[in-house]
C-alpha cells in the first residue's frame, strides 16, 4: 500500500478526504493529518473539537492536542490551552526540539502567542447556550457526554507514520483537567518501524492502560493491526470490569506500517479510512453495552 489515513468518528470524513488527497499528491503524513484535523477544529458543527467545543465547568473552552512523528519518535503536545484557533498546529510545532515538547495552560498560551499562532474565541453562541442549559445538572452528567476526540493516523509514500489528536475535552470538566488526548503513549503513539495508534473515549480510563502504546507493542509482538487493537481494548476493559465492576467507553484506531488497520472498541463507534486502494468512507462498529 502506498499511503493510508485512518481517523476517529464521522466528523473526520471531510478531513480524511483532504488528507488522502494530500498523501496521493506526495505530501507527508505529518502535513496531511495536521490539515485533516484542522478542518475538524474549524467546523462549529462538531462540538467536541475546536471552534464551538464543549465548555468546561466555568463556561470556558480549553483545548488539548498531541502529535508524534514515527520516524524520530519526537512529539509535541499542549494541554489546557485557551484562546487560540488550532490545538494541532501548535502541538505539531513543538516536536522539533529535544525539550519543552509538552506545554500546558499559561505556558502553552505564551508559546502560541510568541510564535504567531492565530488567536480565536472558541465559545460560540451555541456553546454558550448549551452551557447555560446544562450547568444546573452538572453533577448528573455522565463521563462521556459530549466528548469525542478527533484522532488521525497516516502513512505516506515515504513510509513515515504519524499520529495526531485534538479535543476540547470532557464537557463540563473541572478547570485544569487534562485527559489522555495530549499524552504520548496514551492518547496517541507512532513508530514508523511498526505502526501507530490513537484513542478516544474517557481519558481517565485510557490512561490506566497506556492504550495507544499497548497496541503498538502488540504490533511489535507480531499481531495484526486488528488483533492489536482488539487485544489492547479488551484487556484493559476486562481488567477495569474485574477491579471496579465497570469500564467507561474507549475506542482505539491502529494503522500498521503496511497500511492495514484495526479497530478496538467497547462502544458503538464510527471511523474513517482511505488509502491508494480505497476511497475515503465512514464505517461503523456496533457494540451493545452490557
Amino acid at each position: 500500500m502506498k499511503y493510508a489515513v485512518l481517523a476517529t468518528w464521522k466528523m473526520a470524513e471531510e478531513g480524511t478526504k483532504k488528507a488522502a488527497r494530500m498523501l496521493a499528491e506526495g505530501k507527508s503524513s505529518a502535513e496531511a493529518i495536521v490539515e485533516g484535523i484542522a478542518m475538524v477544529e474549524d467546523n462549529p458543527d462538531f462540538h467536541s473539537v475546536g471552534y464551538g467545543g464543549r465548555p468546561n465547568a466555568e463556561g470556558r473552552v480549553f483545548f488539548d492536542g498531541g502529535f508524534m512523528n514515527g520516524d524520530t519518535l519526537h512529539f509535541g503536545a499542549i494541554g489546557s490551552l485557551e484562546g487560540f484557533r488550532s490545538a494541532i498546529r501548535i502541538a505539531a510545532s513543538l516536536q522539533d526540539s529535544d525539550a519543552n515538547n509538552f506545554l500546558v495552560g499559561e505556558g502553552a498560551e505564551r508559546y502560541a502567542a510568541a510564535h504567531g499562532f492565530e488567536r480565536r474565541d472558541n465559545v460560540t453562541p451555541e456553546a454558550k447556550q448549551l452551557y447555560e442549559q446544562e450547568k444546573e445538572r452538572l453533577k448528573e452528567l455522565s463521563a462521556y457526554d459530549g466528548h469525542d476526540t478527533v484522532c488521525f493516523l497516516a502513512l505516506d509514500q515515504n513510509g513515515t507514520l504519524c499520529a495526531a489528536t485534538s479535543t476540547s475535552g470532557l464537557f463540563m470538566k473541572q478547570p485544569g483537567r487534562v485527559g489522555d488526548t495530549p499524552l504520548p503513549g496514551v492518547g496517541y503513539y507512532a513508530d514508523s518501524e511498526t505502526g501507530a495508534a490513537a484513542a478516544t473515549g474517557m481519558g481517565e480510563e485510557i490512561m490506566k492502560g497506556a492504550l495507544s502504546y499497548a497496541a503498538v507493542r502488540f504490533l511489535k509482538d507480531g499481531l495484526s493491526a486488528q488483533e492489536a487493537a482488539e487485544k489492547a481494548v479488551s484487556e484493559l476493559n476486562d481488567t477495569l470490569i474485574r477491579r471496579n465492576g465497570y469500564a467507561n467507553p474507549m475506542s482505539l484506531i491502529v494503522l500498521s506500517r503496511d497500511g492495514t488497520y484495526g479497530i478496538g472498541t467497547n462502544i458503538t463507534f464510527t471511523y474513517c479510512y482511505a488509502s491508494d486502494r480505497e476511497a475515503a468512507a465512514v464505517h461503523e462498529i456496533v457494540v451493545e453495552r452490557k
